[in-house]
């Protein structure tokens, strides 16, 4: 009966997430916060009835997987273009920053230098989900503030995959080696080149595959969303197989497809998969390896000045971004608040990290809290901006 018990441990994690998430809803907050309360509850914080068995992390790590396919796949390639030298200068202060707070944080408080450099990479990340619903809300998504943030969050998220690229490949290197470092450029460089040579003839296909007006072709739609899975766990796989983390090659795959006539079909299939199985267990498996009893007084110093860290860095870093750009102060102040949450994108890297040995498991649940934190505070400090 022992082998089956993942059964069981899904059932109540699909139960609980989904139900803390209706409450979420309920009191104005992101489901992913509810989702991960209930892992939190689930796990060794308090109930201690789901362990993250093998059955449980493998489907969360398909989990992860999806959402950044998922995160590719909404990629706006035109709202790139359109955004220009603004988003990329304003994401790229956004990143910088953090990374620099993040790391000096990290290091006065003993850790060594590739850690903290990684603890870095975490705060860089950005999640505008929440941001784009409290500013679709308020009427704004549409504006100047609006595209600044939209444009930037694309980059951000690019600058992010690539630095995680070059952490987890230097982390399997074991440091800062001028052997190691051109080795993982040419790894990097080998991977891209294959992927976007691939990528041409995949996207080919897609493409004759969802214009081809045979009727017996027709039928055939329903298997698109299959065969772009399958490549997004394909390029996943090659990505490791370069020493590349597997969600650069999710990701590339969501890229890749962003494009295809039939993108929100493929989007608007795979979510249901997501929604309903592989998502939930993925941020139930965050909140199951969140252990609060290890916290010492200092790491409990840590975690609320990573707190504050999290969301000065990205409103100073972003807004001074903006300046540069020729936004008004108040305009720089609302675009780097936009930038804020983390959500499940420092989760992701997080969890990375753990699984290559660059990040410390006490520093998981800090990570965890950090994303709570600025999840729940972004919108709150965004209709404070706009509200004046």
């Amino acid at each position: 009966m022992e082998e089956y018990k993942f059964l069981l441990d899904i059932a109540i994690i699909l139960a609980m997430t989904k139900s803390f998430s209706l409450v979420s809803k309920k009191f104005n907050m992101p489901p992913v916060v509810g989702a991960l309360i209930a892992g939190i509850i689930l796990g060794p914080v308090v109930l201690n009835v789901v362990s993250p068995s093998d059955s449980v992390l493998n489907l969360a790590e398909v989990g992860v997987v999806v959402l950044m396919f998922q995160a590719g796949l909404e990629t706006d390639i035109d709202e790139l273009k359109k955004s220009g030298i603004p988003a990329f200068v304003i994401a790229l202060c956004g990143v910088l920053i953090p990374l620099i707070m993040g790391a000096v944080l990290s290091v006065i408080y003993g850790n060594n230098i590739m850690e903290s450099i990684f603890i870095g990479v975490i705060l860089t990340a950005t999640s505008v989900s929440i941001t784009v619903e409290a500013l679709q809300d308020m009427g704004h998504l549409k504006g100047r503030v609006g595209t600044a943030i939209l444009g930037a969050a694309i980059i951000d998220d690019i600058l992010g995959i690539v630095l995680l690229s070059i952490m987890t490949s230097l982390g399997g290197a074991s440091g800062f080696h001028i052997q190691a470092i051109l080795k993982i450029l040419i790894q990097m460089a080998a991977f891209f080149a294959i992927s976007i040579i691939g990528g041409v003839g995949i996207k080919k296909f897609f493409e004759w595959l969802s214009t081809y007006k045979n009727p017996e072709i027709e039928r055939h739609r329903r298997r698109v969303p299959v065969f772009a899975l399958a490549f997004c766990l394909a390029l996943a796989f090659l990505a490791e197989v370069f020493g590349i983390a597997d969600i650069t090659g999710a990701y590339l795959a969501g890229i890749i497809l962003c494009r295809l006539p039939e993108r929100f079909y493929i989007y608007n299939k795979i979510e249901v998969l997501s929604y309903m199985l592989i998502t939930p267990v993925f941020f139930a498996s965050i909140g199951l390896n969140v252990n609060i009893h290890g916290m010492t007084q200092t790491l409990i110093i840590f975690t609320i000045i990573l707190c504050v860290i999290a969301v000065i860095s990205k409103i100073a870093g972003c807004g001074f971004g903006a300046l540069l750009c020729k936004y008004t102060k108040r305009e720089s102040v609302q675009i780097g608040a936009g930038m804020v949450c983390r959500g499940e994108v420092a989760l992701i890297v997080a969890q990375k990290g753990i699984s290559v040995g660059l990040l410390s498991e006490i520093f998981f649940a800090p990570v965890v809290i950090m994303v709570l934190v600025t999840t729940l505070l972004s919108p709150i400090i965004l209709k404070m901006l706009f509200a004046k």
